[in-house]
C-alpha cells in the first residue's frame, strides 16, 4: 500500500481590510454625531453584503478607532479596534499577511502609500457604497 498523498492547504480567501473611518467619513449622512452607530452601520452592511464586485470568498476586516473603539464583530467581519491610530493597525495587518492577497478599502492618500509599499491593492470607498 503507498502513502497516501500529502494534503495540499487550500489558500487563504483574499484579506480586505476595511479603514471604518475614512468610509464611513465619506458620506455626509450625519456620521459624526454617533460615530459608533456608523461604524456599527457599515460593519453590517459589510456582513449582509460583502464587497461589492468580490462574488468570491474574502475574510473581512474592519478597522475601527476612536469613539468607533468597541464595536464588536459579527459573523463575516472581524471587527479590530485600534488602540493607536487606525491607519498604523491597516499596515500591521497587512505586513502581517504576506503571500496573500489583501485589499484595503480607503481614500486615504498616505495609507494607500504605505500598504501598496507592502503589496497590497488599495480601493476607494465607493467599493462598499456601490
Amino acid at each position: 500500500m503507498s502513502d497516501p498523498l500529502p494534503a495540499v492547504p487550500s489558500p487563504a480567501p483574499p484579506l480586505v481590510i476595511v479603514d471604518g473611518a475614512n468610509v464611513v467619513g465619506s458620506r455626509p449622512d450625519g456620521w459624526w454625531r454617533d460615530r459608533r452607530g456608523a461604524a456599527e452601520r457599515l460593519r453590517d452592511r459589510l456582513a449582509g453584503e460583502g464587497l461589492p464586485g468580490h462574488p468570491e470568498p474574502v475574510e473581512i476586516v474592519l478597522v475601527v478607532e476612536g469613539a468607533a473603539r468597541g464595536v464588536t464583530s459579527v459573523p463575516g467581519v472581524r471587527v479590530e479596534s485600534a488602540s493607536g491610530s487606525g491607519d498604523d493597525r491597516i499596515v500591521e495587518l497587512v505586513a502581517g499577511s504576506p503571500g496573500r492577497a489583501r485589499l484595503v478599502v480607503t481614500a486615504d492618500r498616505e495609507l494607500r502609500r504605505r500598504v501598496t509599499e507592502l503589496g497590497a491593492e488599495v480601493t476607494g470607498p465607493r467599493a462598499v457604497w456601490g
